[in-house]
């Protein structure tokens, strides 16, 4: 699944390819016919993320409400000589002269009103990528919870736009155990983490991967060869079952949690101990 920095970059390339612009909408497929009839012809305002959820916003405050799921996918091709005809099943299609964006295999399209997006919103955690985040509201969640801190950032209640790439990533680098309970976390090492996911979900945005490692731990800083995985960029732990640490040597690790694997080092991110238990 898309993790936030992705569902971002779309509303950017959406806004810049197509806002304030005049656009053709239709469903290829079907499935959102009579939604896109209402939208045919009018201005597309701009688009806009909120973790993990995309609203495409229309002239009339009505809005189209994506989530990308497991294998949506929305391409966007500008200044092309000649709008193609759709291939394969385009839920959504979006055209203007010279340009053209087809959403295929999403979760949910869906045409809201400003209501009904104002109630997707209420539901989702504080997105890190968002400049009216309120990483407290986050805490107050994490600060009471008994369950693991791998599972509070993935849950998109408490902190939204955050994947499993993230997750592994963020906690090795902040040395916490994934299975952490997250009542047991300090305010300062939440404000920490939260404090890393705004650099490390912005550079996504910038570059369109996830690259975690520090300076020191580059392929070119250590002399190993770069990463070859169909996610791309340069990580610690996420997908690196059985592979060395590049920090201690030891063997990354994996266990699945929740229906998702965890990726961790037991080196660099030992079993927490509260002290009542030593």
């Amino acid at each position: 699944m898309p993790e936030g920095h992705t569902l971002h970059r779309l509303a950017g390339e959406l806004t810049t390819v197509f806002g304030g612009h005049q656009v053709q909408v239709g469903s290829p497929q079907g499935r959102f016919a009579d939604s896109a009839a209402h939208l045919d012809g009018t201005r597309l305002l701009d688009a806009e993320a909120w973790g993990k959820q995309l609203f495409v916003r229309f002239e009339g405050e009505r809005f189209v409400h994506v989530h990308l799921g497991l294998y949506g996918t929305f391409e966007v091709r500008a200044d092309v000589p000649e709008i193609p005809l759709p291939i394969g099943q385009v839920r959504l299609r979006l055209a203007r002269p010279g340009a053209y964006g087809d959403l295929r295999g999403a979760t949910t399209c869906a045409l809201v009103t400003a209501a009904e997006r104002a109630a997707v919103v209420a539901k989702a955690g504080p997105d890190p990528l968002r400049a009216d985040a309120d990483p407290d509201r986050a805490w107050a969640r994490i600060s009471r919870s008994s369950a693991p801190i791998g599972t509070l950032l993935m849950d998109q209640t408490v902190l939204a736009g955050v994947g499993n790439v993230y997750r592994a990533e963020v906690l090795f680098r902040h040395r916490i155990h994934p299975l952490r309970p997250g009542r047991t976390l300090r305010v300062s090492q939440w404000r920490a983490i939260w404090d890393d996911l705004v650099v490390l979900m912005a550079e996504g945005v910038r570059s369109g991967r996830i690259d975690t490692v520090r300076p020191e731990h580059t392929p070119e800083a250590m002399g190993r060869a770069p990463r070859v995985d169909d996610h791309g960029g340069e990580v610690y732990v996420y997908r690196r079952t059985g592979q060395p640490c590049h920090v201690c040597g030891g063997a990354v690790r994996t266990e699945v949690l929740g229906g998702r694997n965890l990726f961790w080092c037991p080196r660099c991110q030992p079993t927490f101990r509260s002290r009542a238990a030593r």
